[in-house]
């Protein structure tokens, strides 16, 4: 199984801690937006599909994307 982020736009994190679109380019002081920008967010859900884990190739090597039964991600190669 194999998941594929393509034409990913920032998203944006919210003091309220909900995900938002990026906001428009400031044009007085890039720091006045209440959103903080973060790199692009892929929901768990996502990458899973239902399944426990899953295996993700990363610069020529395998990793191990798993779930835990207390909802919790483990990375391993």
């Amino acid at each position: 199984m194999q998941a594929t982020l393509t034409n990913a736009s920032p998203l944006c994190f919210a003091a309220s801690g909900q995900v938002a679109s990026a906001p428009a380019p400031a044009t007085s002081s890039p720091h006045t937006a209440e959103a903080v920008c973060a790199t692009a967010a892929v929901d768990s859900s996502t990458l899973l599909q239902g399944q426990k884990a899953v295996a993700i190739r990363h610069n020529g090597s395998v990793y191990r994307l798993q779930a835990t039964k207390l909802g919790k991600l483990i990375l391993t190669k």
